[in-house]
């Protein structure tokens, strides 16, 4: 009986750790798209980094990258620049590997 608990615990633990490495991930990958996207509409080093909270706040709202997309996509529009959706999408997933990567060196 202790050893099913034992396992029990033990997947809890790892389930905890998980969410919070994507967590972070996602968080990381969001301030490289704001980086990625304040480059392609030329924003100021300020407005980048405040924009990577407005993507990390947005990420927050419903499960899945599209709250993202659609947030950056809806910040072009409002100044009269075009992205593409795909390669933000591209972009979105080439960071998302890249976060978890450095996470995993880290350790």
């Amino acid at each position: 009986m202790a050893s099913m608990k034992d396992r029990e615990k033990a997947f809890e633990t790892k389930f905890a750790h998980d969410a919070e490495m994507n967590f972070k991930a996602e968080a990381r990958r969001n301030r490289l798209l704001a980086a990625w996207v304040g480059e392609k509409l030329g924003m100021s080093d300020e407005d980048t980094a405040a924009y990577a909270g407005t993507l990390i706040a947005a990420d927050m709202k419903d499960a899945g990258d599209d709250d993202v997309i659609d947030q950056i996509m809806a910040d072009a529009a409002k100044r009269d620049a075009t992205l593409d959706r795909d390669e933000l999408k591209a972009k979105s997933a080439e960071f998302l590997t890249r976060t978890r990567a450095e996470l995993m060196d880290e350790g």
